[in-house]
């Protein structure tokens, strides 16, 4: 299995130098986020999909970032903090627990493994992954806005009406790519990894 934790610290290490990183890693590390399923039963809905999903995430906004020009690139900072963090309101999110399952070959019951929601600080998706990171490390106003809105028209928020999500696009344009590249990970390169769907 690769050692998505190790690849993790690399990249975040390599680029992040702002103050209260070491913090941010300690709190990071006493957390599930290295092992926790990403969803439920959707896209990574499986041991590790959560790291393995922010790596995915920043791989491509990394890539998307290359290919501006120059001028308008943002730091590799900026690229690793928004992509490797934009969930972390998914640590201490999921609890594992048991269901009975029928097995359609034997026609026993088995008990088997499956994820469920336990969120002990209900305050948003991309507003608690904000708030949570802020506690160790300032954050740009667009970084911020971009890990806020990488949920895009998925975000409860937006579901609800409203114009912020459609400003924040506009005015940042760091939180488009973030959005784009969530969209690109979950549904192009994490194909196949729920354990519960197959999908």
């Amino acid at each position: 299995m690769q050692n998505y934790k190790e690849e993790f610290y690399d990249i975040f290490n390599s680029c992040v130098k702002r103050q209260g990183k070491d913090k941010f890693l300690e709190w990071l590390s006493g957390t599930d986020f290295f092992t926790a399923p990403a969803s439920t039963k959707f896209h990574g809905a499986c041991e590790c999909g959560l790291v393995m999903h922010s790596l995915n995430v920043y791989r491509v906004l990394k890539s998307r970032n290359e290919s501006l020009p120059e001028e308008e690139r943002y730091s590799d900072e900026s690229i690793a903090i928004v992509a490797l963090c934009h969930d972390i309101c998914k640590a201490n999110f999921y609890k594992q627990s048991l269901r009975n399952v029928k097995n359609d070959e034997t026609g026993v019951w088995e008990k088997v493994p499956f994820f469920q929601v336990e969120d002990a600080f209900p305050y948003g998706h991309g507003e608690k992954s904000v708030f949570l990171i802020n506690w160790f490390m300032r954050l740009s106003v667009e970084e911020a806005m971009a890990i806020r809105w990488h949920m895009g028209g998925f975000d409860d928020s937006a579901k609800a009406g409203g114009y912020a999500m459609s400003e924040a696009f506009r005015m940042y344009p760091l939180a488009v790519m973030t959005h784009l590249a969530d969209l690109e990970a979950t549904y192009l390169l994490e194909k196949g990894t729920s354990k519960v769907n197959n999908k």
